[in-house]
């Protein structure tokens, strides 16, 4: 059997029911209320920010969620000069790829070398190897503050080994993707701790398997994950990731491999997403799915028992068609409830 088979094999009881979580709060997504394009649109703007943040930081940025925003933006007076800045430009666009184009993306070795090519894209001291596989051989190492290293954490796939490990790599996980005979989701999660170990490319492998696995959930049917930031779910345990990562990466190539460390991790940040993308439509989360005027209609229902759309105008001072399309949107999120018909209509929040 394919060791790379023989790791989802031996899978543990504690990830499959990880599994059927996460599958069944994908089918309540699937099945639940259909957000406006608009709202969507809001969300996937917002995640992009938080997203390219949460992963750039992760390899080490220093900036901030309010300075991604603003760079993106063009507010910012950061300049593309800074190593910074040119990471967090080439992540935002490189996922706003995925996110807008992922039904167009197959994997394979060329589009893997592209958004690599992609990402780097502002990056001038990887121009060189923008897009190309390693030609030197590289190691994950600790560093310190200043960046200077401590020790070798694991040596990587030798450099004359990498295409052809990468292509035995992609090979296998469209043919396994191809036959469903195991979870899509251990399959990816498979590829990435694999692509990792491999390590293809000089620069850019951690934020470039993030990426990776955005476009491989979405092409799985996990249709939520451009509305909740995973790369920030793996920010907040950054160090129980690379713990994952090691204690898994370590048994490659031995009599003993493993991937249930890594999976275990890996698909707990994925039932909370999951959980999160359902929790967009609660109480908790409302305020972002509804624009800045609904918003205003929303708090002032929240302090009324019952409210006339002529209540709403009069208090809120919004425009008849936006209150009234605040109370469309409002009601099909089953926020309200409608009491009453005609000139006597009144509305109420449902507690």
């Amino acid at each position: 059997m394919n060791r790379l088979n023989q790791r989802i094999v031996n899978i543990s009881q504690p990830v499959l029911l990880l599994l059927s979580k996460i599958d069944g709060f994908n089918g309540q997504w699937i099945g639940g209320a259909k957000l406006s394009p608009q709202v969507l649109g809001r969300l996937k703007r917002s995640v992009l920010v938080t997203s390219t943040g949460a992963s750039t930081r992760i390899e080490g940025s220093k900036l901030s969620d309010k300075e991604v925003e603003k760079l993106m933006r063009g507010l910012s007076t950061q300049r593309l000069i800074d190593r910074d800045a040119q990471e967090v430009r080439g992540y935002y666009e490189t996922l706003s790829f995925v996110f807008d184009e992922w039904k167009n993306i197959e994997l394979n070795e060329n589009n893997i070398k592209q958004l690599h090519a992609q990402l780097l894209k502002y990056s001038y001291k990887d121009e060189r190897q923008r897009g190309e596989y390693k030609k030197l051989d590289n190691s994950v190492v600790a560093t310190n503050q200043e960046g200077k290293v401590l020790s070798i954490v694991f040596d990587t796939t030798p450099a004359y080994l990498t295409p052809k490990e990468m292509s035995e790599l992609i090979s296998w996980t469209n043919n396994a993707l191809n036959e469903n005979e195991y979870h899509p989701l251990l399959i990816i999660s498979n590829f990435v701790v694999e692509f990792l170990k491999i390590h293809p490319f000089l620069d850019g492998n951690g934020r470039l398997s993030r990426i990776l696995t955005n476009l491989l959930m979405l092409k799985v049917g996990y249709e939520y994950v451009p509305y909740i930031s995973q790369e920030k779910l793996i920010e907040d345990n950054k160090t129980k990731y690379y713990i994952a990562l090691r204690q898994s990466q370590t048994t490659f190539k031995t009599k003993r491999e493993t991937i249930d460390p890594w999976s275990k991790f890996i698909l707990n940040i994925l039932l909370e997403q999951a959980k999160d993308a359902i929790g967009l439509l609660s109480n908790e989360l409302v305020e972002k799915l509804l624009s800045p005027n609904q918003l205003i209609v929303w708090q002032y229902i929240q302090t009324k028992n019952e409210v006339s759309i002529q209540d709403i105008i009069s208090n809120t001072k919004v425009l008849r068609p936006t209150a009234k399309q605040s109370i469309e949107r409002l009601l099909a999120l089953k926020k309200i409830e409608r009491i009453g018909l005609g000139r006597t209509t009144r509305y109420k929040k449902i507690d």
